[in-house]
């Protein structure tokens, strides 16, 4: 099985470009031969009337996703797959993109539908190992320009619904200026908004409380934690609890944006928008009655790879 095929996915997100490589393991499971992510923001604009990427967004997408696939080449996978979420979707010019990393690269993007994507991190987490354990529970994915909202009962998906909460189109929405602390008004304006989308929504929370959480986010926080005691992000504990997302954004919110770019753990390129992430699912945690969230690196990427190692 050392030299079983392999399969490339790379994702392109609306804040980060991720890419990983993975093979059928012995016991049917995923074998990860390289996980790998890029900051690069190509969703820029993305809560404008009538989005568009810009040419910079762009440029740095069509660079990230260069860079990726030269990171997969010496895996020589069998298959690779591009993927674009919310940010390319919903653009104007998502066409223009797609075309231009056509050229670039010589890869075609499947541009997913939020429904898409929302079963492709449903698939994704249903290989975590670490989870095999959960029968019914909810998956809150957050990326820069959508929510992912799953619910699983006896490990199959009974709702799924991508919403347009993305914490960097609620911050462009919400937090005046980025660089500054992060407001009080903004704080309750995110929480707000995020509760009456959701109470629109078609999405339903019912008798089960158990949420996990996926996406850099969470993540992110793991990091910030594991770097207080000197630890990796996966080293850390999976369970994060709402009291240490609180705090976490109460020790954030009187920052200004440069010094939250040096606290260890947060990559500086998210530094902008994680006070609105952190906001962001502190209110899906209210609306769901949630006192904590397992984390789980298994989200859309693996669900793809998982899709395609079967076909």
């Amino acid at each position: 099985m050392v030299n079983s095929p392999s399969v490339a996915v790379i994702d392109i997100g609306s804040n980060s470009i991720k890419v990983l490589v993975a093979a059928r393991a012995p016991d049917g499971g995923l074998e990860i031969r390289l996980h790998k992510s890029l900051d690069a923001r190509i969703s820029a604009g993305i809560s404008a009337a009538e989005p568009r990427l810009s040419e910079e967004g762009m440029a740095r997408g069509i660079a990230a996703v260069q860079e990726l696939l030269a990171l997969a080449a010496p895996h020589a996978p069998a298959r690779t797959l591009l993927v674009a979420t919310s940010a390319v979707r919903d653009a104007a010019n998502g066409a223009e993109f797609r075309a231009r990393i056509l050229a670039a690269t010589g890869h075609d993007i499947r541009i997913l539908t939020g429904r898409e994507e929302a079963n492709g991190i449903g698939r994704g987490l249903t290989a975590d190992p670490a989870l095999a354990d959960l029968s019914d529970f909810y998956v809150f994915d957050l990326g820069g320009g959508s929510l992912e909202c799953l619910e699983f009962r006896d490990r199959q998906i009974q709702q799924e619904l991508s919403l347009q909460l993305g914490c960097v189109r609620l911050t462009e929405k919400f937090v005046r200026d980025p660089s500054a602390p992060f407001a009080d008004d903004s704080r309750t304006l995110i929480a707000a908004h995020v509760a009456a989308t959701l109470r629109a929504s078609s999405f339903r929370f019912g008798a089960t409380h158990y949420a996990v959480g996926t996406g850099g986010t969470v993540a992110t926080v793991r990091a910030i934690l594991g770097a207080r005691s000197g630890k990796k992000a996966e080293e850390t504990a999976p369970l994060v609890t709402t009291t240490e997302l609180a705090a976490l954004l109460d020790f954030l919110a009187p920052m200004a944006l440069e010094e939250r770019r040096r606290i260890p753990g947060l990559p500086s390129a998210r530094a902008d928008v994680f006070p609105t992430a952190i906001a962001t699912i502190l209110a899906v945690a209210d609306a769901g009655g949630f006192t904590q969230f397992r984390h789980s690196f298994y989200n859309l990427r693996y669900g793809l790879a998982a899709e395609l190692l079967a076909t």
